[in-house]
């Protein structure tokens, strides 16, 4: 049922044509406006939460003056969310002679497709794949399972569907089926500025941070989103409606990863792509981490700052954040004497950030603005772990990650987050300071195993029990230690890298 919310004008690029659309209503979600508003039923519904990728379709927006394609879940997305941008559906790729395009042909020759709910989602992916790769070049084994990561497939199995992502590039482009990139970023560029020019109250979406933190000040009940791939949650299984909805993603500031001699700021507007791109390429080994944060739709809407934000006690990047010791830059707009108002802000360490579940410091008419994350060093060693029942596209039941500094064989700095064992992602002290100093032999690791299992007090869920937490923390920090004395073969990644060699 469309909700009677009152809403505001919603624009955005479909075919090559402008779509207004108005009286959308701030929390109405991408997909339910696709299928019901619309009546383009090739998207499908499947989960309602961002798992399944049945609903995937790709966004296209104009960034300095060159077309960005971005898969998405659009069950998730608030439809306010791709105003001003290019979008791309299931129904859109074929040409109207009946030409399919190689994202489609790929399937089909493969013998890729399913039942006809999960394959239009592939399709989009592999079409944003395609996109992205210039017409499907250079797609390994590899890259076509981490960028069809958020797509779940029950019929044929991934193999038919991995050979359909490299296949893409050997098949021929029908003319009708081609993006004109110059003429969309042309219309793109023209639909942002009516877009400005006609701003609803409802859905506020500010372009500068300045106006960002006024809007805060002054709308202080709207709800902050960023990617909202967890407020989107709210809207399809709690089924909360809102008055009014803020979205930090506008800011064109806070839209930077910003590079400084001791340390890399990311903005609250950075996508988790573009933010775990960022930390793995001053960190490489983070790379199969950054991969098994959730699917590549997910990370392509969602953002780091919100992840931190929201303060899950399961959120992946917050144990890893706390163990590089990085801050957060908390930002409001305050008035001052002369009667105008100026930026104040203040600097936390991320693990003094929560106060309990779901709770911080924050103050209601503050952003999370930047997450400054300090560079390596040289002594620095570091491994992140997710434990999880699948190993790809699925929430922790424990994250843990460790990082040392080793100086002569003797521990010397010491930092571990850990996820899912508490009510807030944490900061094992007490662990660390019984490392600190210590010969980084097994005796100190036994020490410090039995110190890590008893520093905190999980809960038993669905995802696992509180013992099977307890236990798990400490084999990770012994996992760790028999990796630095090159025992490379005791974790899944290690196996999927040889499966992918052979």
């Amino acid at each position: 049922m469309k909700p009677q919310n009152s809403g505001q004008t919603l624009r955005f690029l479909h075919r090559g044509q402008a779509v207004t659309l108005a009286n959308v209503a701030p929390e109405r979600t991408l997909l339910d406006l696709l299928r019901e508003d619309l009546h383009l039923s090739a998207t499908k519904e499947g989960c309602g939460e961002g798992d399944c990728g049945a609903c995937t379709v790709v966004l296209g927006e104009e960034v300095n003056g060159q077309l960005r394609y971005k898969a998405i879940n659009s069950c998730i997305r608030l439809a306010h969310s791709v105003d001003g941008m290019a979008l791309w559906t299931a129904a859109d790729l074929a040409a109207p002679t009946g030409d399919l395009h190689p994202a489609q042909e790929a399937l089909v020759r493969c013998h890729g497709s399913q039942c006809g709910f999960c394959t239009p989602g592939f399709v989009m992916s592999l079409f944003g794949m395609y996109q992205n790769t210039r017409g499907g070049q250079g797609i390994t084994r590899e890259s076509a399972q981490a960028d069809l990561s958020g797509n779940l497939c029950r019929c044929t199995g991934y193999r038919p569907i991995l050979d359909a992502a490299q296949a893409m590039a050997d098949l021929p482009l029908p003319p009708a089926c081609a993006v004109d990139e110059a003429a969309t970023v042309a219309q793109l560029k023209a639909l942002k500025k009516q877009a400005a020019a006609h701003r609803g109250d409802s859905y506020l979406r500010p372009g500068t941070l300045a106006g960002l933190l006024h809007a805060r000040a002054t709308h202080p009940k709207a709800q902050v989103v960023a990617g909202c791939t967890d407020v989107g949650l709210w809207v399809t299984k709690q089924h909360r409606r809102f008055g009014q909805v803020l979205d930090v993603t506008g800011a064109r500031e806070l839209q930077r990863v910003e590079s400084y001699p001791h340390h890399i700021a990311i903005g609250a507007a950075v996508t988790l792509s573009d933010a775990f791109a960022a930390l793995v390429a001053e960190r490489p080994q983070l790379l199969s981490f950054s991969r098994r944060f959730a699917g590549l739709p997910v990370r392509n809407s969602g953002t780091l700052g919100g992840n931190v934000a929201n303060g899950s006690p399961i959120g992946d990047s917050m144990p890893l954040l706390i163990a590089l010791g990085a801050s957060v830059v908390l930002m409001r707009w305050k008035k001052n004497r002369a009667g105008g108002g100026e930026i104040a802000h203040r600097e936390v360490r991320l693990e003094d950030l929560y106060t309990g579940y779901r709770t911080s410091i924050m103050r209601p008419d503050e952003i999370l603005a930047w997450i400054k994350v300090p560079r390596p060093t040289p002594d620095e060693t570091l491994k992140v772990y997710k434990i999880s029942k699948r190993f790809d596209d699925d929430i922790s039941a424990v994250c843990l990650a460790v990082r040392l500094a080793i100086d002569h064989g003797r521990v010397g700095a010491a930092s571990i987050g850990a996820g899912g064992v508490a009510a807030t992602p944490a900061r094992a002290r007490r662990t660390e300071a019984v490392l600190r100093g210590q010969p980084w032999n097994e005796d100190t690791v036994m020490a410090a195993m039995d110190t890590l299992r008893s520093e905190f007090q999980p809960i038993s869920d669905m995802r696992a029990s509180a013992h099977y937490r307890q236990t798990v923390l400490g084999n990770l920090l012994r996992r760790f230690w028999l990796e630095s004395q090159g025992a490379h073969g005791i974790n899944l990644e290690h196996l999927q890298d040889m499966e992918a060699l052979a």
